[in-house]
């Protein structure tokens, strides 16, 4: 039986001043959507979130949506607490992913 993975991250901006957080089952591919503006029209494209800051993996889907909406309602501080936590320079982890 092959074993699903499902990932929660945060993308930020240039400038590090906004926050969105999202979930998908091909992170890397997921990267390079955001990257090429798949949706435009996005919220993403909009405020160029393409920096991957913080990601977390799952087995089930619906653990991940969970985890996703729990971190969606946290107020910005408590964001940056999760990401500071295991990237505390905020360091872009793109190429991590991607390379992979």
């Amino acid at each position: 039986m092959r074993r699903h993975e499902y990932f929660v991250y945060i993308l930020t901006n240039q400038n590090k001043t906004v926050l969105y957080v999202g979930m998908t089952n091909d992170l890397s591919r997921r990267l390079s959507e955001h990257t090429d503006k798949y949706n435009p029209e996005g919220f993403t494209a909009k405020y160029k979130c393409k920096f991957l800051l913080h990601w977390e993996s799952y087995q089930y889907v619906r653990d991940a949506i969970a985890r996703e909406k729990e971190i969606k309602k946290w107020r910005r501080e408590k964001k940056e607490k999760l990401i500071s936590e295991n990237n505390p320079n905020w360091d872009f982890l793109n190429k991590e992913v991607v390379e992979n």
